[in-house]
Parts: structure tokens; C-alpha cells; sequence
């Protein structure tokens, strides 16, 4: 890690990547977030943690479940929330985002929330803020996407316990994936017993990444005694990088999640999405639905992660601020 995400109290101040956080870290953002928990279709609770401070959703890629996620949690956490448009923003008419970002810091925004299709955006612009205005990233490239690979690792431990007991799956385009690299680096702090990457050779990352991880090119062998089994979302671009698989049919055939092939996995094991799901692509529609599935628990415990964060950033705006004065 490049840059410090703790602050000098080792309270959190900026989460761009999980790289370089600690266990007791990771575990004290999910601890944090299970306080939040609620049922599926229940609201969670209200606190008034985040009055008085601003959080600013800046999404300059597009995002439906991630903004909304972190819009409701600040709001349920009762920071007024801005939420820029970006075909309406500055930046689309040429301005610098480190101009947006100065601009928006002089509207006393505390806490900015970054989406950004290119590398590196979130780091800059948490290398340029004010000494009390924190970073969360929301997204960045195929590099990171801290708070999913958190809310992931949430997912598996309430379900399944200690990580370091469990084969755990992930299925689809790993090579493109920052869900999957967060993922990885989440279950590798925590010591995850087995990690495996299936999917097409062309979209199995390079040697050097996902240390430690097992690949597999066949769904059954990938897959096999596996306790966890995540499918990623297949974009349609892809299909042109793949020699044996032409069209979404093909590769629903060879890698799509269905009843019959979960077979060789644990009876007891559960089946996990990021979303957005492209049903019969990579999963069909009696997994995605059936009783295996936690996909919709995953939305569930993106809210308490992110208001969890939300929490734990906050800590550093008051502490700051009163430093300042």
C-alpha cells in the first residue's frame, strides 16, 4: 500500500483498496456491520452517526446498486448526500475531477464516494483532499472494489463460518474482474482455506495475480467440493476474445451455474452473484432463485458494509476537524 488508508489515531480514513489492510481491520468493518443486519425486504436501522457531515457520490462510471447502496446507507446514517450526474457534471464539459473534487470540497463535502473507470483515480484523489475529507472507493478499473469484496466475505462467513475451512469458487471472466481481485484479497487476509478461478483460459488472469489461488478451465473440476461457488456477470464484448465459445449460448452451456452441475459441489453449499445477473448466461434462473442462492442477502450486506464504513470513516472527520480548530 502506497499511501496510508489508517490514520495516525489507526482509525480508517480512506478504503481505496483492501491491499494492505490487516485481519483485525477487515474484521472489526464486518463486526461494525453486522450491528446494521436486517432481514431481507426490512430496512436497517437509523443512527444519527453522520449528521452535520456531507458524503458525495461521484460516479463517473455508470453504477445502479453500488450508488444506490451507498446513498442509502449515508442517509440512513443522516449525512445529507449529494449525488453528482455525471453527463451533467463539469468533467463532461472538460474540467479536471481534481477541480470537481477542490470544488466540491469548498461546498464542505467530508466524504467523497468514487467511481471511475480508469486506474488509480480513487488513490489521487485521496493523495489531494483536505486532512479531514475521507476517500471511499465505489469501483476502480478491473483493480478494486473494496466494500464488494468485504460485503462478500460478510456473505461467506455468516453462512459458513471460519474461511480458512472453505473451498471457495469463483466461476466466469476473472481476468476483467475487480470483484473477483477484492474478493480474493478478502478471503486471502482472512486466511481462506481454498480458492478457485474457473472459467475460460482467456479470461483466467495472468500467473502472477491471485496468489495462492488454484484454476481450472472445466466447471465440474473447478467446482467440485466446493462450499462457496460465485459466478461473475459475463459482458457481451468478451465473446470476441474467447476462440471456442462464440455467443452466450455456448457459454451458458460450458459454464453456467444450473441444478445438475451444482451437484458436484457441497449438498450444503451456497451460490453467490455480484449482480447484475445475466440469467441464463451465467446462472439459471432456479439457482439464482432457489435455496442455495444468498445473491439477494449479498444486496443485504452491502448496506450494513458501506454504512459500516461510513461509520468508521466519520471517526477521522470529527477527530480532524476538532485538530483543525
Amino acid at each position: 500500500m502506497s499511501f496510508e488508508q489508517i490514520n495516525s489515531f489507526g482509525n480508517l480514513r480512506h478504503l481505496i483498496t483492501l491491499e494492505g489492510l490487516h485481519k483485525s481491520h477487515v474484521e472489526l468493518i464486518i463486526e461494525r456491520a453486522r450491528r446494521y443486519l436486517t432481514a431481507v425486504g426490512e430496512p436497517p436501522p437509523r443512527a444519527d452517526t453522520l449528521r452535520g457531515q456531507t458524503v458525495a457520490n461521484l460516479f463517473f462510471e455508470a453504477s445502479t446498486r453500488t450508488r444506490a447502496s451507498f446513498e442509502i446507507a449515508a442517509k440512513r446514517l443522516s449525512a445529507d448526500v449529494l449525488n453528482l450526474d455525471v453527463n451533467m457534471s463539469s468533467r463532461a464539459k472538460g474540467e479536471s475531477i481534481i477541480d470537481t473534487i477542490f470544488t466540491l470540497e469548498a461546498m464542505q463535502v467530508d466524504i467523497f464516494v468514487v467511481r471511475d473507470a480508469g486506474p488509480g483515480i480513487p488513490e489521487m484523489i485521496a493523495r489531494q483532499v483536505a486532512p479531514h475529507v475521507c476517500v471511499l472507493n465505489a469501483g476502480e478499473s478491473d483493480i478494486s472494489h473494496p466494500t464488494q469484496g468485504l460485503l462478500d466475505l460478510m456473505t461467506i462467513m455468516l453462512h459458513k463460518g471460519d474461511p480458512g475451512k472453505l473451498t471457495v469458487a469463483i466461476v466466469g471472466d476473472i481476468r476483467h474482474s475487480r470483484v473477483a481481485r477484492s474478493a480474493h484479497r478478502a478471503l486471502s487476509t482472512c486466511g481462506v482455506g481454498e480458492l478457485r478461478l474457473t472459467g475460460p483460459a482467456e479470461l483466467l488472469p495472468d500467473d502472477h495475480e491471485f496468489a495462492g489461488a488454484v484454476r481450472a478451465t472445466d466447471l465440474a473440476e473447478g467446482i467440485a467440493g466446493a462450499d462457496v461457488v460465485m459466478a461473475l456477470r459475463l459482458q457481451k464484448e468478451r465473446f470476441v476474445q474467447l476462440s471456442e465459445i462464440p455467443d452466450p449460448q455456448e457459454y451458458f452451456r460450458r459454464y453456467g451455474l444450473t441444478e445438475d452441475r451444482l451437484g458436484v459441489a457441497k449438498a450444503d453449499a451456497i451460490v453467490m452473484h455480484p449482480g447484475p445477473m445475466n440469467r441464463g448466461v451465467e446462472i439459471e434462473s432456479a439457482v439464482a432463485d432457489g435455496p442455495r442462492s444468498v445473491i439477494r442477502e449479498q444486496v443485504t450486506n452491502g448496506l450494513a458494509i458501506r454504512m459500516a464504513v461510513l461509520e468508521l470513516v466519520h471517526v477521522h472527520v470529527r477527530r480532524a476537524r476538532g485538530e483543525r480548530r
